[in-house]
């Protein structure tokens, strides 16, 4: 078997050939590649490679950045250390990978499966690229402050003090779990961008709500849910069917 490591850390590197020539002596490693930049000018080149082991962070960026360039024709085994959300992405779109640091009995499963199922081991591009997707959001910087008028002056607003964000007549305002509220010279749509995933949730096109203001989930009809927060809206904060079975998930996760 011919095999490339894309790996730029020459511990980590070293450890996989001797893992590897433990399990079988007749495995070849053809090349080793430490950058985004030198496996795409590999890739992009003909080549007999029969599996890939790559690992996620590499000298120049991450290595899903490859797939962006260059179609990689040989199934890819993934070596991370991400933490466990990042790893069900994996496993959800049948991608695979072994954490580090590497385990001889888990190095070899892996191996047999590729010996047991090659023509069903090539992953997309477009697979690749939505982990890509997945990685980048869970790098990004999320908003931790907004500057708000008060009076006559701007005072910074935390975030994580907001208990809902809501559109009143056209307006956006900011309700604290103190229960005040401020006017947001923003758009909601701006402001669900912003903001951390985890902690807020767009509930309807009025209302984005923060996970630790949910008090109570009513079941509404038709599917539809009512969420009471603190502090408590004057207005019902309605989650539609479509919604419904997403944010429980949200709220459960």
């Amino acid at each position: 078997m011919k095999v490339v490591i894309v790996e730029d850390e020459l511990a980590a590197c070293e450890n996989l050939v001797y893992l590897l020539h433990s399990i079988d002596r007749t495995i070849e490693v053809i090349t080793f590649l430490d950058s985004v930049t030198s496996a795409i000018s590999f890739f992009s080149k003909p080549h007999d490679a029969q599996l890939v082991f790559m690992d996620i962070h590499l000298a120049d960026g991450l290595s899903f950045e490859i797939f962006d360039k260059v179609a990689i024709n040989a199934p890819v085994i993934f070596t991370t250390a991400y933490d466990q959300y990042t790893l069900k992405a994996f496993k959800v779109n049948s991608i695979d990978y072994l954490l580090k640091p590497i385990d001889e009995e888990e190095l070899s499963e892996a191996l047999n499966q590729f010996e047991t199922q090659k023509t069903e081991k090539k992953e997309s591009n477009s697979q690749m690229k939505g982990l890509l997707d997945l990685i980048k959001s869970q790098n990004k910087a999320y908003k931790t402050t907004y500057l708000v008028n008060q009076r006559d002056q701007l005072i910074p607003l935390k975030t994580e003090k907001i208990a809902f964000f809501y559109i009143d007549t056209g307006v956006v305002k900011a309700v604290t779990s103190d229960s005040q509220s401020y006017l947001m010279e923003t758009k909601l749509e701006d402001i669900e961008h912003d903001l951390d995933p985890n902690n807020f949730y767009r509930v309807n096109r009025q209302f984005i709500i923060r996970r630790d203001a949910v008090t109570i989930i009513k079941y509404y009809f038709n599917g539809k849910l009512i969420v009471n927060t603190k502090p408590v809206h004057e207005e019902r904060i309605i989650v539609s069917k479509a919604k419904a079975t997403e944010f429980k998930k949200w709220m459960n996760s």
